[in-house]
């Protein structure tokens, strides 16, 4: 599933060549997606990243909303052929923008833009007050929290393990034995890593490419995710994999506590 890097990795890529073109049409190839404002000549004013919603800002005030779920993808294409599970094309006078989704969870939607100043989104405006109040106390582990969009925008399974590790925590004590000065570092090294990932356009351990079709680089730092059975790079313990919650946790048991 593409994270906060991955999607913000897109949106950069979008300003690059949708900033200012001209919308021509858009084409539905899924009914799932049907039924969609027109947005026929349209100007593409901004690209926003909203946890991992990808916002393309019109002229008129609104918003193409676009969030990839578990298997989406964007690609610029110059041309009109397209890939195989292409659901949806925008075509601008500079080139098409297809969404990709194999298992057909990727939502398109138009809407009004909506208002800056999220406090979840970890590298925007995040307000640890707010998190420590309404949040922090909750028994659920840590894990979970910390991919709960109505906590925290944009981590996913991936960035949550490494953010675990990193920060020395174990991914299964409750979020309310997490000291005020243990989050602190949860969030610093969050913000580490998630820069680093999008400094990287994002981590491709199975199906993640950029807008271009470009594999990311950031799969090479990671350190217990998809490390099953390998040593630490901290402590030289066998990393371990259990299941959480339905998904994959990647931990050290050694050095999370």
């Amino acid at each position: 599933m593409p994270e906060l890097p991955e999607v913000e990795t897109l949106c950069r890529q979008l300003h690059q060549k949708a900033v200012g073109a001209k919308i021509l049409r858009t084409t539905v190839y899924d009914e799932k997606l049907a039924g969609q404002e027109s947005i026929r000549g349209c100007v593409v004013c901004d690209v926003l990243r909203c946890g991992k919603t990808i916002h393309l800002i019109l002229n008129d005030g609104r918003s193409v909303l676009i969030h990839l779920r578990m298997t989406g993808r964007l690609f610029w294409r110059d041309q009109e052929t397209k890939e195989p599970h292409t659901r949806w094309r925008m075509t601008t006078e500079c080139g098409n923008v297809d969404l990709i989704d194999p298992r057909r969870f990727a939502t398109v939607k138009v809407g009004k833009t909506q208002a800056e100043g999220d406090d979840r989104d970890i590298l925007l405006n995040f307000s640890v007050k707010t998190f420590l109040e309404k949040q922090a106390k909750r028994k659920v582990s840590v894990k979970v929290l910390l991919m709960d969009p109505e906590a925290i925008s944009g981590i996913g399974n991936i960035y949550a393990c490494e953010i675990l590790h990193r920060a020395g925590i174990s991914p299964f004590r409750q979020a309310v034995t997490i000291s005020n000065d243990e989050w602190a570092g949860i969030f610093r090294h969050a913000k580490r890593i998630l820069k680093k990932g999008i400094e990287n356009r994002g981590t491709s351990i199975s199906d993640w490419r950029d807008l271009y079709g470009c594999m990311g680089r950031n799969q090479k730092e990671l350190r217990v995710y998809a490390r099953e059975g390998k040593a630490c790079r901290r402590c030289g313990s066998n990393i371990e994999r259990v299941r959480q919650s339905g998904r994959s946790t990647y931990y050290c048991r050694n050095c999370q506590i």
